[in-house]
């Protein structure tokens, strides 16, 4: 085996369960920015709405494809709106491009140990 730390191998559930743990927070934390600036329009309730429950599932590991796939919709929304601001490639820019790239491998892997929908492969 080439790994130079093969028995971390046997560990290898614990990163999805960190990235899942991640994505969730800040999620959820977006939504508690979103709900401590008042005034709401109804389409940043719904987008608060929709990010509590994505985090919340995330957090809990429960359908967790199915949330990271609405996570995947709501940061390349985020990228599109920045590049089209001609921001690309700025502090903010990296972060959602990061969380976007978490998402997918968590969409790869699935959700990992400790989730509710653990494939326990």
């Amino acid at each position: 085996m080439l790994s130079l730390f093969p028995t971390l191998l046997s560990w290898s559930q614990i990163s999805p369960l960190i990235i899942r743990l991640t994505l969730g927070a800040v999620f959820l934390y977006w939504t508690y920015q979103a709900i401590a600036s008042r005034p709401l329009s109804t389409q940043k309730k719904v987008i608060a709405f929709i990010e509590f429950i994505t985090g919340a599932l995330l957090v809990i590991g429960l359908w967790t494809q199915g949330a990271v796939i609405v996570v995947i919709i709501n940061l390349v929304v985020r990228l599109v709106e920045r590049v089209h601001k001609k921001a690309f490639l700025t502090n903010g820019v990296n972060y959602y491009l990061i969380l976007l790239i978490l998402a997918i491998s968590l969409l790869v892997t699935g959700a990992g140990i400790w989730a509710i929908d653990y494939a326990g492969l």
